[in-house]
């Protein structure tokens, strides 16, 4: 398994619903200072690693993943729930999942139907799964609501989906790629650059409310003229995205990206001949949409790994991690 897979792992079975980044921040702040790299935090929580003292490029990346939240006990004890980001849910039905209490509790369960059984319920097949028809079933010995608050549950607690994990083929197959691919591959990334970042005016960003559109909108070191955004490329129907390439994109749906930017990136991958597409994402939108749209006065450009199936069980390839690792890194030895 190549490096870039193994952090990969590690990181996807640490859980980052957005708003709960206590598990996952400090494992990426020991990961870096392990490598001698210097972090900090801003206000908003997100974690910037890097080591030269003017950063001209900011390269960004989201911790945050879908999940859910507690949103009332049932009368049964089990738990119905609010969306954390575009969770599609007929993708996640049947999936465990950790409930996290804010004393640190946690406690299994599955995310189902209500009435779930066939024996019982004749439309269990056609019913429209959507968060008033679905619920946590709470595995513990629970029957009436009292009985959940006595273990400590509360409406507001945070729902962690199980990543299910599998490396096939050079395959990586997953829930949370969107965005743990391109955490992976810029941490993989700067461990080869360790003993360099001291020359190199780059600073990396690690964003923890992408999902929910104001991930990006804050906190940039002030000499900061480009912002390179690593997110998922999409691969799907009326795109060009592969799993085994890089994306670049031309275009989402809050608008086109930097046109210097962008041009330098595909004239990079054509000279380093890293597989790539360019590609224009129908509906998409990105840290650097949120630090655009919150008058941030540098150029921004999007790249990432391609990534099938997003919002569900998502699966992308080595290769196309790996060809987004080497386009940064052609970016950053021409700045």
């Amino acid at each position: 398994m190549e490096r870039v897979v193994k952090i990969l792992k590690e990181i996807l079975e640490i859980p980052s619903p957005t708003g709960y980044m206590k598990e996952i921040m400090p494992y990426l702040e020991d990961y870096l200072e392990g490598l001698g790299v210097n972090t900090y935090y801003t206000k908003k929580g997100a974690l910037i690693a890097g080591n030269h003292p003017e950063p001209k490029l900011v390269v960004i990346a989201h911790v945050d993943t879908l999940g859910a939240m507690v949103k009332e006990i049932l009368p049964n004890g089990h738990l119905a729930f609010s969306r954390i980001g575009g969770l599609v849910l007929p993708t996640f039905e049947g999936e465990y999942c950790t409930v996290i209490t804010r004393k640190g509790k946690k406690f299994r369960g599955t995310l189902l139907l209500r009435n779930p059984s066939a024996h019982v319920n004749r439309e269990v097949g056609k019913k429209e799964r959507k968060e008033e028809n679905m619920y946590i079933r709470l595995d513990a010995e629970v029957e009436k609501k009292e009985d959940t608050e006595k273990l400590g549950i509360r409406p507001g607690d945070f729902i962690a989906f199980d990543p299910k994990f599998e490396y096939v083929n050079g395959f990586v197959k997953a829930h949370f790629l969107d965005d743990k691919a391109s955490v992976a591959v810029i941490l993989d990334l700067i461990a080869d650059l360790k003993d360099e970042l001291h020359d190199i005016p780059v600073a990396f960003f690690f964003s923890p409310y992408e999902e929910v559109g104001h991930g990006g909108s804050a906190g940039y070191p002030r000499t900061t003229e480009e912002l390179l955004v690593v997110d998922m490329g999409v691969v799907g129907e009326g795109v060009y995205g592969k799993e085994t390439a890089v994306s670049i994109a031309a275009k989402d749906s809050t608008g086109p990206y930097d046109y210097e930017m962008t041009t330098k990136l595909i004239e990079l991958a054509e000279e380093r001949k890293i597989p790539y597409v360019v590609d224009v994402f129908p509906y998409y939108g990105s840290d650097g949409s949120a630090a655009l749209r919150a008058g941030w006065d540098f150029r921004v450009a999007l790249i990432g790994p391609g990534v099938h199936a997003s919002h569900g069980m998502e699966r992308t390839h080595v290769k196309g991690l790996l060809a987004t690792k080497e386009l940064i890194k052609a970016y950053l030895e021409v700045l």
